[in-house]
This record gives C-alpha cells, sequence and structure tokens, in this order.
C-alpha cells in the first residue's frame, strides 16, 4: 500500500485587516488577507496567565476570493480549511524570502446571520460553507446538497 500524507490547516480566527483581491492576467480572482488567533498559557516564572496571537496569511481562489471580498471585514470572524503552503521569492532588494501561507479551500463566516448574509456556493471546486452559526448555540446549520436528501 502506498504512503499517504496530509495537509490540512483549521483556523478559526478574525481578519486583521479587509482582503485585498487581485485578478491574474488570465482573469482568476485572488484574494488575500490575514486572521488572527489567540491562545491563553501560563507563564511559569510569572505565575501569570498570558495571550499569545499567532497572524495567519490566508490566499483564496476563484469564486471563493470573489465571496471573501463582497463578505468579509476587517474584524469579522472566520473558520478556515485549508492547506500550507511555503513560497519563496526574491524581494525588490534581491533578498531571498520565504513566505507562509494558508491556502483556503472552505470558509464559514462565524458572525451574526446579519452580518453573514445568505451565501450560497455556486461550485464545488472552491466553496463557501453556508453553515451559519445558530445565535443561541453557535452550532452552525448545515443546508444539505440535494444529493443527502434522504427522499
Amino acid at each position: 500500500m502506498a504512503s499517504r500524507s496530509v495537509n490540512k490547516v483549521i483556523l478559526i480566527g478574525n481578519l486583521g485587516q479587509d482582503p485585498e483581491v487581485r485578478y491574474t492576467s488570465t482573469g482568476i480572482a485572488v484574494a488575500s488577507f490575514s486572521i488572527a488567533t489567540n491562545e491563553t498559557y501560563k507563564d511559569q516564572q510569572e505565575q501569570k496567565i498570558k495571550e499569545r496571537t499567532q497572524w495567519h496569511n490566508i490566499i483564496a481562489w476563484n469564486k471563493l476570493a470573489e465571496i471573501c471580498s463582497q463578505y468579509l471585514k476587517r474584524g469579522s470572524k472566520v473558520y478556515i480549511e485549508g492547506k500550507i503552503q511555503y513560497r519563496t521569492f526574491d524581494d525588490k532588494n534581491g533578498v531571498r524570502r520565504t513566505v507562509t501561507e494558508i491556502i483556503a479551500d472552505q470558509l464559514v463566516m462565524l458572525d451574526s446571520r446579519g452580518d453573514a448574509g445568505s451565501v450560497t456556493p455556486e461550485s464545488k471546486t472552491n466553496e463557501i460553507s453556508n453553515a451559519i452559526p445558530d445565535a443561541q448555540t453557535g452550532v452552525p446549520l448545515q443546508s444539505p446538497d440535494e444529493g443527502d436528501l434522504p427522499f
């Protein structure tokens, strides 16, 4: 049996800025933005609870990029699934740089229903989940695909 590998990232965080959308020379939409995730830990020396923030660079393509541009803004809370990618390039001064990016393939808007709107996916390749959390329980309400209906 061939060995398998997995490259999957799941993040829940808040946007640090509005998504920036550009288009490739062939007209493909690319959105980029960053999200912050927070964790708390106990500092062993000071015996205090501290918080650490990590910033993650997110890239979305095609229809998902356009949806990000239309519905997300600075401060939006999102759930993102994707894969991690490392990319190197030479900056304008000729210095070799490496960036770590998350290539998003699924997105759930976790803000209130009024902010999220009623967005539905138009393609399966880069889908946006139409699961919007229930205001009372915080549990996503899923709309089944037609193929998932039991009748």
